[in-house]
């Protein structure tokens, strides 16, 4: 009799491994999050005319690309040889993709006290928001190097050549651009457009508009500093990912789940009992990629008459023989700027703007050849060989 009951008792117990309720609400959590996320970046994805986003390995190298050459005339007599056209595309790394790992935890304090919406599904949406600002930093750390550099005395001719020196460089490496994309200023749209209103639209976190002041999106940001003008095509634009739903990262028992569209975000959420907190771990490995530096317009407004020359931090050395000085520049420039020396008895006369494309090009590593007592002035300059700052130092 009592086996029975026993027996009967055991046929009714809830089977081990059994997906209950609340995994279920968690996996709907996990899914809403993922799901969510890549509607986000699909929406800026399309915006940039983006296809699809790129696989790479993690750890992968990404590289940027310059394409230098000229077009021979092709004005060719009868008979004689055609003049062949060279270019060369030199490739320099830039940065590596690789799986960033972030976690975020809520306490059963706080739940307690504020409530499940406020205490973790409110800071869900941060968290989420927080994800999408850390691609869009890289994104903007990259507008910001780019080559193709210059400076305008109004914003209305920034923008205007920012657009044309993009589309001229691509033409010069032979491809069309599908489209351009602007990046400017917040304050400087709206003191633009003063009392008119405008309409802008969101996709990832970022503000933008169709069909303005000659460029097919206009991200309006305030990521980019005021009195600069940002251009490139549009289809300088990739789009790279590491798979966070990676096997061999279920093999160690690592499962993320990731939504069936872009799956660039893998997301996972558990509850730590040993110290009572609801977890939520995320992995990503996402990066918004220009593959030419030099298709990047980085334009600055204002007079260079009005312009200040920056001053170069850095010291001399002896170098590794008599008449050879190493010098130290700290830090070497973000944007890519060139570097000009020139050696004399007296430091070379410098203001902003001053034409140093005859000067020495200097790598920024290199010992100098400089007598004991010569002046040697470093010039760093824009795209144009125009000055932006400088350093006097004097041989050792």
């Amino acid at each position: 009799m009592n086996k029975g009951r026993n027996l009967k008792l055991q046929l009714f117990a809830a089977p081990e491994g059994l997906t209950g309720s609340a995994q279920i609400q968690t996996r709907a959590r996990e899914i809403d999050f993922v799901t969510s996320f890549g509607k986000n970046i699909q929406a800026l994805l399309d915006v940039m005319g983006i296809v699809r986003m790129i696989k790479k390995e993690n750890g992968s190298v990404l590289k940027t690309k310059t394409v230098t050459g000229t077009l021979k005339d092709g004005s060719v007599s009868e008979g004689d040889e055609i003049p062949l056209s060279q270019y060369k595309v030199e490739e320099k790394v830039f940065d590596s993709i690789k799986i960033d790992k972030y976690r975020k935890a809520v306490s059963v304090e706080a739940i307690a006290e504020k409530g499940y919406e406020n205490a973790v599904a409110a800071t869900d949406e941060e968290f989420k928001s927080d994800l999408q600002n850390t691609v869009m930093d890289k994104f903007y750390t990259m507008l910001k190097s780019g080559s193709l550099v210059g400076h305008e005395s109004t914003w209305q001719m920034a923008v205007a050549m920012a657009i044309g020196k993009v589309k001229s460089k691509f033409q010069k490496m032979h491809r069309t651009a599908t489209g351009t994309a602007l990046f400017l200023n917040t304050l400087d749209v709206y003191k633009y457009l003063g009392a008119a209103d405008i309409t802008l639209q969101t996709a990832f976190g970022m503000n933008y508009m169709t069909n303005f002041l000659g460029a097919d999106v206009v991200f309006v940001t305030t990521e980019i500093p005021e009195n600069t003008v940002v251009a490139t095509p549009l289809n300088n634009i990739v789009g790279y990912y590491v798979d966070p739903g990676d096997s061999e990262f279920v093999k160690a028992g690592l499962s993320y789940t990731t939504d069936s569209t872009t799956g660039v975000l893998g997301f996972h959420i558990e509850g730590t009992y040993t110290r009572a907190i609801s977890d939520m771990f995320a992995i990503m490995g996402v990066r918004l990629f220009c593959e030419y530096l030099d298709a990047i317009a980085y334009i600055t407004v204002g007079s260079s008459d009005a312009q200040t020359l920056g001053t170069l931090e850095a010291s001399a050395n002896k170098g590794s023989e008599t008449g050879k000085t190493v010098v130290d520049i700290q830090p070497l420039s973000a944007v890519n700027n060139v570097y000009k020396y020139k050696v004399g008895t007296s430091a070379a006369t410098v203001t902003y703007g001053t034409d140093v494309k005859t000067w020495t090009k200097w790598d920024g590593k290199s010992e100098i050849a400089a007598t004991k007592d010569q002046h040697i002035t470093i010039v760093e300059s824009d795209g144009n060989y125009k000055a932006v700052a400088s350093v006097d130092l004097v041989a050792l």
